[in-house]
């Protein structure tokens, strides 16, 4: 099975450290979450069993938790429906989600400086990973004009 985290050895010693076994469904799951770049408990759930198909549901849904506490990935509430989990490898960003037609755009985190700034002056400090800003792209504003 590719390992698409060889060049990132922490997240095997963060398991390990926390008292857990790596176990190829570790390894699937969150190999499945860095391909699909955002993705709900079923879809990571589909996209495992491509590969295993005896991997359930619960499975999946405790290594999430596991790897969300582990700090390897994270969630953000992208619609209605189940949380949505990405990998916290790469850039921190943010998420505008359209809601003409549903697309999902990451923000880096360094755009949202003076906002951030802005809560900073009143003592807070954002979890911008968690940041989810719904309204409508310009395509979609373009179609009502």
């Amino acid at each position: 099975m590719p390992d698409d985290h060889d060049h990132d050895p922490d997240w095997r010693a963060a398991l390990r450290e926390k008292g857990y076994r790596l176990t190829p469904q570790r390894e699937l799951i969150l190999g499945a979450v860095d391909a699909l770049g955002h993705a709900t408990p079923d879809e990571v759930l589909a996209h495992v069993q491509q590969t295993v198909s005896t991997v359930n549901p619960s499975t999946v849904y405790r290594t999430l938790e596991v790897l969300e506490e582990l700090g390897l990935i994270r969630h953000a509430h992208l619609s209605d429906r189940a949380a949505t989990y990405h990998s916290t490898r790469g850039h921190v960003h943010f998420h505008l989600v359209c809601r003409g037609c549903g697309d999902i755009i990451s923000v880096d985190a360094e755009e949202a400086a003076p906002f951030v700034a802005i809560l900073a002056g009143r003592g807070f400090t954002p979890d911008l990973g968690h940041l989810t800003v719904f309204g409508r792209c310009a395509r979609c504003e373009g179609e009502t004009s």
